[in-house]
Protein backbone atom coordinates (compact mmCIF):
# COMPACT_ATOMS: atom_id res chain seq x y z
CA UNK A 1 0.00 0.00 0.00
CA UNK A 2 1.29 3.34 -1.09
CA UNK A 3 0.86 6.52 1.20
CA UNK A 4 -1.57 8.89 0.40
CA UNK A 5 -2.33 12.67 0.81
CA UNK A 6 -3.94 12.93 4.40
CA UNK A 7 -7.76 14.25 4.26
CA UNK A 8 -6.77 17.46 6.16
CA UNK A 9 -4.28 18.43 3.38
CA UNK A 10 -6.38 17.34 0.66
CA UNK A 11 -9.37 19.59 2.38
CA UNK A 12 -7.17 22.90 2.07
CA UNK A 13 -5.16 21.93 -1.27
CA UNK A 14 -7.31 20.00 -3.37
CA UNK A 15 -10.63 19.04 -2.83
CA UNK A 16 -11.96 22.77 -3.47
CA UNK A 17 -11.18 22.10 -6.93
CA UNK A 18 -14.47 20.82 -8.71
CA UNK A 19 -12.48 18.04 -10.61
CA UNK A 20 -12.10 16.39 -7.02
CA UNK A 21 -15.61 16.96 -5.97
CA UNK A 22 -16.17 13.48 -6.04
CA UNK A 23 -14.13 12.16 -3.30
CA UNK A 24 -16.25 14.60 -0.75
CA UNK A 25 -19.27 13.20 -2.52
CA UNK A 26 -18.17 9.62 -1.95
CA UNK A 27 -17.18 10.61 1.76
CA UNK A 28 -20.51 12.11 2.44
CA UNK A 29 -22.23 9.61 0.77
CA UNK A 30 -21.32 6.74 3.10
CA UNK A 31 -21.29 9.02 6.20
CA UNK A 32 -24.83 10.20 5.34
CA UNK A 33 -26.54 6.67 3.78
CA UNK A 34 -27.73 8.42 0.60
CA UNK A 35 -26.35 9.82 -2.52
CA UNK A 36 -24.57 13.17 -2.77
CA UNK A 37 -23.82 15.56 -5.32
CA UNK A 38 -22.36 18.39 -4.49
CA UNK A 39 -23.41 21.58 -6.12
CA UNK A 40 -20.60 24.11 -4.83
CA UNK A 41 -18.54 25.59 -1.96
CA UNK A 42 -19.90 28.56 -1.33
CA UNK A 43 -17.22 31.31 0.12
CA UNK A 44 -17.13 31.06 3.54
CA UNK A 45 -15.49 31.53 6.62
CA UNK A 46 -14.51 27.66 6.77
CA UNK A 47 -13.35 27.76 3.47
CA UNK A 48 -11.01 30.69 3.73
CA UNK A 49 -7.04 29.50 4.64
CA UNK A 50 -5.48 31.31 7.66
CA UNK A 51 -2.75 33.75 6.92
CA UNK A 52 -0.74 31.29 8.80
CA UNK A 53 -1.19 27.47 7.67
CA UNK A 54 -2.74 25.94 11.30
CA UNK A 55 -2.11 22.40 12.19
CA UNK A 56 -5.10 21.88 14.56
CA UNK A 57 -8.18 22.48 12.76
CA UNK A 58 -9.01 22.16 8.86
CA UNK A 59 -12.69 22.57 7.82
CA UNK A 60 -14.69 23.14 4.50
CA UNK A 61 -18.28 24.27 4.26
CA UNK A 62 -20.22 22.35 0.70
CA UNK A 63 -23.65 22.86 -0.34
CA UNK A 64 -25.59 20.06 -2.02
CA UNK A 65 -27.73 19.80 -4.60
CA UNK A 66 -30.68 20.20 -2.50
CA UNK A 67 -29.21 23.80 -1.45
CA UNK A 68 -28.29 21.89 2.26
CA UNK A 69 -25.07 22.91 3.84
CA UNK A 70 -22.64 20.31 5.09
CA UNK A 71 -19.67 21.31 6.99
CA UNK A 72 -16.89 19.22 7.58
CA UNK A 73 -14.40 19.79 10.51
CA UNK A 74 -10.94 18.23 11.04
CA UNK A 75 -9.97 18.84 14.32
CA UNK A 76 -6.76 17.19 15.74
CA UNK A 77 -6.14 18.37 19.57
CA UNK A 78 -8.21 18.86 22.05
CA UNK A 79 -10.67 21.56 22.84
CA UNK A 80 -12.64 21.18 26.47
CA UNK A 81 -15.62 22.95 24.58
CA UNK A 82 -15.75 21.43 21.35
CA UNK A 83 -19.15 20.42 21.88
CA UNK A 84 -20.10 24.17 22.00
CA UNK A 85 -18.20 25.53 19.09
CA UNK A 86 -20.00 22.53 17.12
CA UNK A 87 -23.52 24.19 18.45
CA UNK A 88 -22.13 27.29 17.59
CA UNK A 89 -20.94 26.73 13.82
CA UNK A 90 -24.53 25.33 13.02
CA UNK A 91 -26.35 28.58 14.63
CA UNK A 92 -23.86 30.90 12.51
CA UNK A 93 -24.47 28.92 9.31
CA UNK A 94 -28.03 29.16 9.42
CA UNK A 95 -28.03 32.60 10.68
CA UNK A 96 -25.52 33.63 7.83
CA UNK A 97 -27.73 32.06 4.80
CA UNK A 98 -30.55 33.46 6.15
CA UNK A 99 -31.57 37.32 4.68
CA UNK A 100 -33.64 39.79 6.85
CA UNK A 101 -36.93 39.77 6.37
CA UNK A 102 -37.00 36.16 4.47
CA UNK A 103 -39.08 33.31 6.30
CA UNK A 104 -38.25 31.26 8.57
CA UNK A 105 -39.14 28.10 6.16
CA UNK A 106 -36.00 29.23 3.83
CA UNK A 107 -33.77 27.83 6.99
CA UNK A 108 -30.95 25.61 5.68
CA UNK A 109 -30.42 22.45 6.66
CA UNK A 110 -27.09 21.77 8.16
CA UNK A 111 -24.92 18.75 8.47
CA UNK A 112 -22.12 19.56 11.04
CA UNK A 113 -19.49 16.70 10.20
CA UNK A 114 -16.56 16.54 12.78
CA UNK A 115 -13.64 14.39 12.11
CA UNK A 116 -11.37 14.57 15.60
CA UNK A 117 -8.74 13.20 16.80
CA UNK A 118 -9.19 13.18 20.39
CA UNK A 119 -10.94 12.01 23.00
CA UNK A 120 -14.24 14.14 22.72
CA UNK A 121 -16.76 13.39 25.54
CA UNK A 122 -16.95 10.00 27.05
CA UNK A 123 -18.07 6.94 24.90
CA UNK A 124 -16.70 3.81 23.38
CA UNK A 125 -17.90 4.40 20.03
CA UNK A 126 -16.32 5.55 17.21
CA UNK A 127 -18.67 7.03 15.15
CA UNK A 128 -21.70 9.11 16.49
CA UNK A 129 -25.04 10.45 15.04
CA UNK A 130 -26.74 13.34 17.00
CA UNK A 131 -30.30 14.62 15.90
CA UNK A 132 -33.33 16.63 17.17
CA UNK A 133 -36.50 14.72 18.27
CA UNK A 134 -39.91 16.14 20.00
CA UNK A 135 -41.21 12.77 22.04
CA UNK A 136 -43.99 13.34 24.21
CA UNK A 137 -43.72 12.67 27.99
CA UNK A 138 -46.44 11.20 28.24
CA UNK A 139 -47.36 9.07 25.43
CA UNK A 140 -43.52 8.47 24.14
CA UNK A 141 -44.65 9.16 21.02
CA UNK A 142 -42.28 11.28 18.21
CA UNK A 143 -43.89 13.86 17.01
CA UNK A 144 -44.44 14.29 13.26
CA UNK A 145 -44.66 16.83 10.54
CA UNK A 146 -48.49 16.97 9.25
CA UNK A 147 -49.26 16.09 5.42
CA UNK A 148 -49.81 19.86 4.35
CA UNK A 149 -45.91 20.79 6.21
CA UNK A 150 -44.76 17.46 4.04
CA UNK A 151 -45.70 19.14 0.62
CA UNK A 152 -44.82 22.30 1.48
CA UNK A 153 -41.25 21.96 3.13
CA UNK A 154 -40.50 18.25 1.87
CA UNK A 155 -39.72 17.13 4.76
CA UNK A 156 -40.97 13.27 5.94
CA UNK A 157 -39.48 13.64 9.64
CA UNK A 158 -39.37 16.56 11.96
CA UNK A 159 -35.72 15.98 12.40
CA UNK A 160 -34.93 16.49 8.69
CA UNK A 161 -35.25 20.04 9.41
CA UNK A 162 -32.80 20.24 12.26
CA UNK A 163 -29.24 20.51 12.19
CA UNK A 164 -27.68 17.02 12.42
CA UNK A 165 -23.90 16.14 14.10
CA UNK A 166 -22.12 13.46 13.17
CA UNK A 167 -18.78 12.52 15.23
CA UNK A 168 -16.46 10.38 13.81
CA UNK A 169 -13.69 9.58 16.77
CA UNK A 170 -10.63 8.30 14.72
CA UNK A 171 -8.38 7.04 17.51
CA UNK A 172 -11.38 4.97 18.89
CA UNK A 173 -11.03 2.85 15.27
CA UNK A 174 -9.65 -0.54 15.74
CA UNK A 175 -8.28 -0.64 12.16
CA UNK A 176 -10.98 -3.40 11.27
CA UNK A 177 -13.07 -2.11 8.35
CA UNK A 178 -16.77 -3.72 9.21
CA UNK A 179 -18.72 -1.63 6.36
CA UNK A 180 -17.77 0.81 3.61
CA UNK A 181 -17.99 3.89 6.15
CA UNK A 182 -15.26 2.04 8.23
CA UNK A 183 -12.76 2.37 4.97
CA UNK A 184 -13.00 5.67 5.31
CA UNK A 185 -12.18 5.99 8.61
CA UNK A 186 -9.75 3.41 7.96
CA UNK A 187 -7.84 6.04 5.28
CA UNK A 188 -8.39 8.85 8.05
CA UNK A 189 -6.07 7.24 10.40
CA UNK A 190 -3.60 5.52 8.27
CA UNK A 191 -3.36 7.12 5.43
CA UNK A 192 -3.15 4.19 2.68
CA UNK A 193 -5.55 2.00 1.75
CA UNK A 194 -5.80 -1.70 1.43
CA UNK A 195 -6.80 -2.49 -2.25
CA UNK A 196 -10.13 -4.51 -1.34
CA UNK A 197 -11.37 -1.51 -0.16
CA UNK A 198 -14.17 -0.16 -2.51
CA UNK A 199 -16.33 2.28 -0.72
CA UNK A 200 -17.90 5.07 -2.99
CA UNK A 201 -15.24 8.01 -3.40
CA UNK A 202 -11.77 5.73 -2.54
CA UNK A 203 -11.15 4.86 -5.52
CA UNK A 204 -10.62 8.60 -6.63
CA UNK A 205 -8.83 8.67 -3.13
CA UNK A 206 -6.15 5.88 -4.38
CA UNK A 207 -6.35 7.70 -8.41
CA UNK A 208 -6.01 11.79 -7.06
CA UNK A 209 -4.56 11.51 -3.61
CA UNK A 210 -1.27 9.88 -4.28
CA UNK A 211 2.18 11.41 -2.43
CA UNK A 212 3.64 10.37 -6.18
CA UNK A 213 1.82 12.69 -8.02
CA UNK A 214 2.71 15.98 -6.27
CA UNK A 215 5.53 18.18 -7.76
CA UNK A 216 8.68 18.60 -5.99
CA UNK A 217 7.34 21.74 -4.33
CA UNK A 218 4.27 20.25 -3.38
CA UNK A 219 6.10 17.57 -1.65
CA UNK A 220 8.78 19.73 0.40
CA UNK A 221 5.37 21.88 1.68
CA UNK A 222 3.43 18.86 2.48
CA UNK A 223 6.63 17.34 4.28
CA UNK A 224 7.11 20.29 6.54
CA UNK A 225 3.04 20.25 6.81
CA UNK A 226 3.52 16.53 8.46
CA UNK A 227 6.58 17.52 10.14
CA UNK A 228 4.74 20.27 12.30
CA UNK A 229 1.81 18.11 13.38
CA UNK A 230 4.71 15.83 14.51
CA UNK A 231 6.56 18.00 16.36
CA UNK A 232 3.26 19.79 17.77
CA UNK A 233 1.60 16.50 18.86
CA UNK A 234 4.88 15.21 20.73
CA UNK A 235 5.11 18.75 22.37
CA UNK A 236 1.37 18.72 23.27
CA UNK A 237 1.91 15.43 25.07
CA UNK A 238 5.25 16.16 26.38
CA UNK A 239 3.63 19.65 28.00
CA UNK A 240 0.31 17.19 29.34
CA UNK A 241 2.22 14.39 31.02
CA UNK A 242 4.26 16.80 32.91
CA UNK A 243 0.96 18.81 33.66
CA UNK A 244 3.25 21.86 34.60
CA UNK A 245 2.68 25.50 33.41
CA UNK A 246 6.65 25.33 33.08
CA UNK A 247 6.25 22.39 30.35
CA UNK A 248 3.66 24.44 28.11
CA UNK A 249 6.00 27.52 28.29
CA UNK A 250 8.75 24.74 26.86
CA UNK A 251 6.40 23.94 24.35
CA UNK A 252 5.81 27.38 23.54
CA UNK A 253 9.18 28.61 23.27
CA UNK A 254 9.70 25.68 21.21
CA UNK A 255 7.01 26.58 19.12
CA UNK A 256 8.26 29.78 18.36
CA UNK A 257 11.78 28.41 17.60
CA UNK A 258 9.68 26.66 14.56
CA UNK A 259 8.50 29.27 13.34
CA UNK A 260 4.87 29.11 15.07
CA UNK A 261 2.22 32.19 15.12
CA UNK A 262 1.13 33.44 18.31
CA UNK A 263 -2.03 32.60 17.57
CA UNK A 264 -1.20 29.16 16.55
CA UNK A 265 0.99 28.34 20.16
CA UNK A 266 -1.52 29.86 22.21
CA UNK A 267 -4.26 27.15 20.51
CA UNK A 268 -1.95 24.03 20.52
CA UNK A 269 -0.48 24.62 24.20
CA UNK A 270 -4.10 26.18 25.30
CA UNK A 271 -2.16 29.40 27.35
CA UNK A 272 -3.12 32.99 27.28
CA UNK A 273 -2.39 34.94 24.01
CA UNK A 274 -1.25 37.63 26.34
CA UNK A 275 1.20 35.46 27.81
CA UNK A 276 2.46 33.97 24.75
CA UNK A 277 2.79 37.49 23.67
CA UNK A 278 4.84 38.52 27.14
CA UNK A 279 7.17 35.39 26.14
CA UNK A 280 7.97 36.34 22.96
CA UNK A 281 9.00 39.82 23.63
CA UNK A 282 11.60 38.33 26.74
CA UNK A 283 13.04 36.26 24.13
CA UNK A 284 13.59 39.16 21.71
Amino acid sequence: MRPLISFDWAIKRLLRQKANYGILEGFLAELLRQDITIRNIPESEANVDDLYDKTNKVDILCENEQVELLLIELQYYSEFDYFHRMLFGTSKLITDYLKVGEPYSLVKKVYSINIVYFELGQGTDYVYHGKNEFRGIHTNDILQVNQSQKETFRKEQVHQIYPEYYIIKVNNFDNVAKDSLDEWIYYFKNNTLPDRFNAKGLSKVAEQLKIDNMSTQEKVNYEAHLKNLSISQNMLETAKLEGKLEGKLDTAHNLMVKGFANEEIADLTKLPLSMIMKLRNELN
